[in-house]
């Protein structure tokens, strides 16, 4: 039997954001992915991150930043650095991000997402800009505004992140 995501409530960053790892939102979701969907899910962590000329940054704060990415039909769930952004991939404003930006926990954000040729796109709503998230063979690339991030699979969405050993530089 399916479970499905829509089963499920939409989940919201905690005011203030979280300090300690939530557990998952899409525990126990058995529906597949959309046809079109990159397989994202996991936990993930960065450990390289390039300006857009390509140049290495080992000083960027994304260095060693984990996330944890949840997927089921066409909601998906990334929770890292403090907050919890779900949204359906349906490339509406009503089923998008409806949350708090990662910088200060507490301004507004409305995000469009899709999943356009295997990538994850977001679009904040009234900014030209375009987050996307991508596997590069067993990597995840994560571009944002001035990087883009290489990431690594830590583990399954249900790994408890707090497990980790901290990376070695």
């Amino acid at each position: 039997m399916t479970t499905s995501a829509a089963n499920i409530p939409v989940a919201h960053t905690p005011p203030g954001g979280w300090t300690e790892w939530p557990p998952p939102v899409l525990a126990g979701c058995t529906e597949p992915l959309i046809d079109g969907a990159p397989d994202l899910h996991g936990v993930w962590r960065t450990t390289a991150v390039t300006d857009d000329a390509g140049a290495p940054l080992p000083g960027h704060p994304a260095l060693q930043l984990l996330q944890r990415i949840e997927q089921s039909g066409d909601r998906i769930v990334i929770t890292a650095g403090g907050v919890i952004h779900d949204m359906r991939c349906d490339g509406t404003e009503a089923n998008g991000v409806h949350d708090v930006a990662e910088f200060d926990k507490a301004t507004r954000i409305n995000v469009v997402a899709t999943y356009e040729n295997r990538v994850h796109v977001l679009r904040p709503v009234g900014f030209p800009i375009e987050v996307t998230r991508w596997r590069d063979g067993d990597d995840l690339l994560w571009k944002y505004v001035g990087f883009t991030a290489r990431c690594v699979r830590v583990g399954p969405p249900e790994f408890d992140p707090t497990e980790l050993k901290p990376a070695t530089p």
